[in-house]
């Protein structure tokens, strides 16, 4: 294979980049159903609460099924595991395809896509970097998060403009023919690990020992079990919940639909997207490079209020044109910027081994977040009229967040860290 070639711990940067694209893919796919809920409503008649309804399913099982990758990922491989993920992710958007009724768009979209970006989820990233890294965990983890929100963000416009005469169908193949086209690159370029093609992690000896990894069956139902057991893993899956809930839940699956409601084109609110994910690039990298440095409780306390502060002055913006640059540019910057704290943490008090695992079920409460907000905004909008309230419970969730992050503990106990 091509990686037998590569020279020692230099490999471990093809790695990065193999599974930045996969994830970058996987997040546009995620993030699909947002430019696809008009011309869904022009092509079916389905309300927007059912349409919100199968993106929060997908959104739900995208968390849910991150732990059981990550034990996946230890078992029985990295690369199946990928491989598996990616050939859900291909057959769930080519297969909708043909779909006619709304259970068909819950099905596909919702749990066969759900599971499949789930496995190609932030436990991705997190079980290569501390497989890979044994320095500058931190930078690489803002590196790869990043790649998720830019994927799901940079690539809006352009779908965005294939629905631009009011059809689905052309996002669906579009991202269903990239996915397949990743299953031979993974294939080829994704070894298990260092010690596979006879190497050591970036930042270690020759000669180091690989570090072992816990498997079994029921490996991510046991480390939950020791994990919620912790005050640690509660705070941390609480604060991780509401960054679900203020980000891809609300802003990823509704920002264009409102913006719309407030006379701006979906290619045009889909490029205040674009932009967001370009200035998260460089927000949650540099929060790698700053979680390498500094304590990750004040980054996270920061990160929260500064987020909370921006979704509830968006409203009175009043969509002006100045008002909605400065908001993509303040968001974006802390899009997804909690990840690299929050897995340092994570390592931090659970251990190296069993962190991507814990780090998945954090993902979870993510997601349940994001789920309560891509359908709970959808409904508030039908109830209402109006997304104000629900942006505006949202960045009260995010204050809330930041005084959640300063009561985390410095230290864990020791039976935690085991």
């Amino acid at each position: 294979m091509l990686h037998r070639r590569a020279s020692g711990q230099k490999y471990a940067f093809i790695v990065i980049a193999v599974t930045f694209v996969t994830l970058l893919v996987a997040a546009a796919l995620r993030s699909a159903p947002s430019v696809m809920i008009v011309p869904l409503e022009l092509a079916f008649g389905w309300d927007r609460a059912t349409i919100s309804f199968a993106a929060a399913v997908g959104i739900f099982l995208y968390g849910l099924s991150g732990p059981f990758a990550a034990a996946l990922m230890q078992s029985f491989g990295v690369r199946r595991t990928m491989l598996w993920a990616l050939a859900l992710m291909a057959t769930s958007t080519l297969a909708s395809l043909w779909m006619t009724e709304s259970w068909h768009y819950i099905l596909s979209w919702g749990v066969v896509s759900g599971i499949g970006t789930g496995a190609i989820a932030p436990v991705l990233g997190a079980t290569i970097v501390n497989r890979w890294f044994a320095a500058r965990r931190g930078l690489m983890m803002g590196l790869l998060t990043a790649s998720t929100a830019t994927g799901a963000l940079v690539f809006l416009p352009i779908m965005a403009w294939l629905t631009r005469n009011g059809a689905w169908t052309p996002v669906a193949l579009t991202v269903g023919i990239v996915t397949l086209f990743l299953i031979p690159v993974v294939w080829l370029l994704m070894p298990e690990s260092p010690a596979a093609i006879g190497t050591v992690r970036y930042g270690e000896a020759a000669g180091t020992p690989a570090p072992a990894h816990p498997r079994g069956a029921m490996l991510a139902i046991d480390t939950l079990v020791a994990a919620a057991r912790t005050p640690m893993f509660w705070m941390l899956f609480g604060t991780f919940l509401i960054c679900g809930l203020t980000t891809n839940g609300l802003v990823g699956t509704h920002l264009i639909a409102y913006c719309g409601d407030n006379g701006i084109s979906p290619v045009q609110a889909a490029g205040l997207l674009s932009l967001m994910g370009l200035f998260d690039l460089v927000g949650t990298t540099a929060s790698g490079w700053l979680t390498d440095r500094y304590d990750p409780r004040k980054l996270l306390f920061i990160y929260y209020a500064l987020r909370g502060i921006s979704l509830m002055a968006l409203p009175a913006l009043d969509f002006q044109p100045t008002g909605l640059l400065l908001f993509a540019v303040f968001y974006g910057l802390d899009w997804i910027a909690t990840v690299p704290p929050t897995m340092a943490l994570a390592n931090r008090h659970f251990g190296e081994a069993k962190a991507p695992i814990v780090f998945g079920w954090i993902m979870t409460g993510h997601q349940i977040g994001a789920a309560i907000a891509a359908f709970g905004a959808g409904l508030i909008r039908a109830e209402t009229g109006s997304y104000l309230l629900a942006f505006t419970i949202a960045g009260a969730f995010g204050i809330l967040a930041a005084l959640m992050a300063v009561t985390i503990a410095r230290k864990a106990p020791r039976a935690a860290a085991a």
